[in-house]
């Protein structure tokens, strides 16, 4: 266009009329340069634009009647009406005092449809295409969707597909469009190598990175899928391996992906350097800051002298102390850590240096990629908003929340120059990933309802809001019936204050003398403490029934027959818990503590009146970090007393399978006579276990199958229910209760399956066993 103008503007001196002209390529002509510069207009007279309407053509021109006009204007004015999409031809012309713009419709797309795609759905491609029904036909927003679909198939690992189009005209300048689709074949991966790796094995750091080798599930987990994306992902998790286990010098030398035509598959190979592994050296912090020592924040710093050297505890002490800064009037300081090596002794010293920094300002958030996820989802990760003060801890901290959300597979969050030297542009580039899970969950009733299952269904981001919602039913062969609903808001009202609620109705036969009915719901809302530390409130509200339907209580003892002839029950409570989590890991947790307590009072109506506290918390510790031997300790314990009254049988503890594996569900403690032993529960228990998981031989690590050794033990006392009959009461002692067992641990693409066999090495004659335990929670 403007070679074209060029042109035609060197030969405008020996022209003999004054007129402009811009063809359907852009060219535009000035018979007369000085003409131009001085012309004006008094109406524009558009012409052609039958569906588009004269004012929408009249709306996207730079010039105006009255007002002089130049090249410039004449250039934005074609390219702007161009830019609509909705034009396959424009012409400017001066006629006298009018503008005449004469413009050719492009044709209307119809209907957008896709042929051939089987393995993506209509819906997903109609999301990734720009061109819409009822929107112009226009060729090269055609071949932006083309490599759309070809990304959105790469994503599936079918990279080899091929996408063409077919246009259907209608008349009237309208058309169907339709994509056709060659799927092909999906490809694969056929090996994933480490080049360099002694400290640790290729199957350790196989199971560091997403990308796995393919194998026959694979068409479930598309961990196999090949992408640059993903490559470069699979890079970042191996520094970050490296660089958290004392080798800072670790590099990647180079990550090729080998593609095989007759096989269709990658070969992956990172070229690595290890370097060696350094320990921590003296730690110090030095603040240039007024009124801020060095010695104030040195207890604030996690990295201690000695210990291995880890990024990851270098950050969070840059962490603490930006925010002890911060809080402290100086929301411009700068934590900058400088290593100092000792190669003779491999230490790095590390001197934390706190200044004031530049002053800096967040002219806008930027956020990209998130198909799914709304903004302020993403937003309200940060404790900073537009015109805060730019801080890079603040920053980091957002990405790390950010990936703990679960709903992305990448984050990465970058700066740019604002409109001002004093001004940043925070950029944060996301992936949305599937949040949604199907589980199903089994289990084993030895004296009542059998073969147990329950299903469900749960989305972490439910219609992009972040929110969680969960629904789940479930059965027993003899008659059982569950059913479940629960709902989270993390973001109640826009604090950072997760409320919701859960639903239940369950019916069960506990014998063959009568069924049980239990109805309940629970009001929550959980706040954060600290970062690891979280306290949640919850009114609880439960209705019981315990239904003889005609039959025989004879076999029954007192405190039961109370059950099912006073009945229905209920019992309303308030409770507090406080939640200590710094697990590493959610779903393979090797490090970090997971710990709860909970103070429950009833008695706000109903028939309950006690106050509880009990509580449990589990250590885990990387045994070998290559073996990948994962350890883990834990104990729980728990205290009931009645307030004014005497317990009910279903206000007292009891212990299931998952606290002392080898006993059934209710199986141990106190135990009334009268017929078959009935399980009063009791007022006091403590649990302890010890278990050690470990890789299993002979199956590739990415495959995720692990074994499983444990010890459990525990006991369950104490009774303040009324019974007319002290001396058939069995199990009121503090007898300790005992098992060992093995476990085998599937993290499969369906979720973690796990099956336990466990043997009771200390137990009562009247104790209830069951030597296995099995159960899955599935995912997808």
């Amino acid at each position: 266009m403007k070679a074209g103008s060029r042109f035609l503007n060197a030969v405008s001196a020996v022209a003999l009329s004054a007129g402009i002209v811009a063809s359907g390529a852009g060219a535009i002509t000035f018979v007369s340069a000085t003409a131009a510069e001085a012309a004006v207009i008094q109406r524009i007279d558009v012409r052609g634009a039958s569906r588009v309407g004269a004012e929408a053509v009249r709306s996207n021109l730079t010039i105006a009647p009255g007002r002089n006009f130049s090249n410039t204007d004449i250039d934005d004015s074609v390219k702007q009406l161009y830019g609509t999409g909705y034009f396959s031809d424009v012409k400017i012309s001066v006629s006298g005092s009018t503008l005449v713009v004469t413009v050719e419709e492009a044709q209307l797309v119809n209907q957008v449809v896709f042929n051939g795609n089987r393995k993506v759905k209509d819906d997903k491609l109609a999301s990734v295409v720009q061109t819409r029904a009822s929107g112009p036909y226009n060729d090269a927003l055609i071949q932006a969707d083309i490599a759309a679909i070809k990304e959105a198939y790469a994503a599936t690992g079918r990279s080899e597909v091929q996408v063409t189009t077919q246009v259907v005209p209608l008349g009237e300048g309208r058309v169907n469009l339709a994509f056709v689709i060659d799927e092909g074949d999906r490809t694969k991966i056929a090996a994933i190598n480490f080049v360099g790796n002694n400290a640790y094995s290729t199957g350790r750091l196989a199971a560091v990175i997403s990308t796995k080798r393919s194998n026959f599930l694979s068409f479930l987990t598309r961990k196999d899928v090949y992408s640059e994306d993903r490559l470069h992902a699979d890079e970042e998790a191996l520094r970050q391996f490296y660089f958290n286990r004392g080798y800072a010098d670790f590099k990647i030398i180079s990550s090729d992906a080998t593609f095989d035509e007759a096989t269709n598959k990658y070969t992956l190979t990172f070229n690595i350097e290890e370097g060696p592994r350094y320990d921590f050296g003296p730690v110090t912090v030095q603040s240039t800051v007024e009124g801020v020592t060095g010695e104030q924040l040195q207890g604030l710093v996690v990295t201690r002298e000695g210990e291995v050297y880890s990024a990851k505890d270098v950050q969070r002490s840059m962490e603490a102390i930006s925010d002890q800064v911060a809080s402290a009037g100086y929301p411009f300081a700068r934590v900058t850590p400088r290593g100092n090596r000792d190669l003779g002794n491999n230490t790095i010293g590390v001197e934390y240096l706190v200044d004031q920094g530049e002053r800096a300002y967040i002219e806008r958030i930027e956020i990209r990629g998130n198909s799914r996820t709304r903004d302020y989802v993403i937003r309200r990760e940060f404790d900073m908003s537009e015109g805060d003060a730019f801080n890079q801890q603040m920053i980091t901290k957002a990405k790390r929340r950010l990936e703990a959300l679960g709903f992305f597979s990448s984050v990465n969050i970058s700066t740019a120059p604002g409109s001002s030297p004093d001004r940043v542009v925070v950029i944060v580039d996301v992936q949305d990933q599937s949040t949604g899970s199907f589980g199903i969950g089994a289990g084993y009733a030895a004296g009542g309802d059998g073969l147990i299952l329950e299903a469900s269904i749960e989305e972490k981001n439910f219609l992009g809001r972040g929110q969680y919602i969960r629904v789940s039913a479930g059965g027993g062969v003899e008659g059982s019936q569950s059913y479940g609903l629960s709902f989270t808001e993390p973001y109640f009202l826009g604090y950072r204050l997760a409320t919701g609620f859960d639903l239940n109705h369950s019916e069960t036969s506990s014998n063959d003398n009568y069924d049980y009915t239990e109805d309940s719901a629970v009001l929550r809302a959980t706040a954060p403490i600290t970062e690891d530390l979280a306290t949640t409130f919850r009114y609880n509200f439960k209705r019981m029934n315990y239904d003889a339907d005609g039959s025989d209580l004879s076999d029954l003892s007192t405190p039961y027959q109370d059950l099912v002839n006073d009945g229905p029950w209920i019992r309303s409570s308030i409770s507090n818990t406080l939640t200590y989590n710094t697990l590493d890991d959610m779903t393979l947790p090797r490090e970090g503590i997971y710990a709860t307590l909970t103070q429950e009072i009833a008695g706000l109506g109903g028939d309950s009146q006690f106050y509880k506290i009990y509580g449990k918390a589990r250590y885990y510790h990387l045994l070998a970090d290559d073996a990948d031997i994962i350890g883990s300790v834990a104990a729980g314990a728990g205290h009931v007393v009645g307030l004014g009254k005497d317990l009910n049988i279903f206000d007292q503890f009891t212990l299931g399978n998952n606290d002392i594996r080898g006993f059934e569900n209710k199986g141990i403690g106190p135990r009334v006579g009268g017929g078959p032993d009935d399980p009063l529960g009791g007022t006091t228990y403590f649990t302890v276990s010890a278990e050690a998981t470990f890789p299993m031989p002979g199956f590739p690590r990415d495959f995720g199958l692990r074994g499983a050794v444990f010890a459990d033990a525990g006991t369950l006392f104490g009774n303040d229910v009324d019974v007319s009959s002290p001396e058939f009461v069995r199990g009121d002692s503090a007898a300790l209760r005992a098992s060992v067992g093995v476990g085998l641990v599937w993290q499969s693409p369906f979720g973690a399956l796990r099956v336990d066999y466990a043997i009771p090495v200390v137990k009562e004659d009247y104790d209830q066993t069951q030597y296995f335990k099995f159960g899955i929670n599935n995912q997808f």
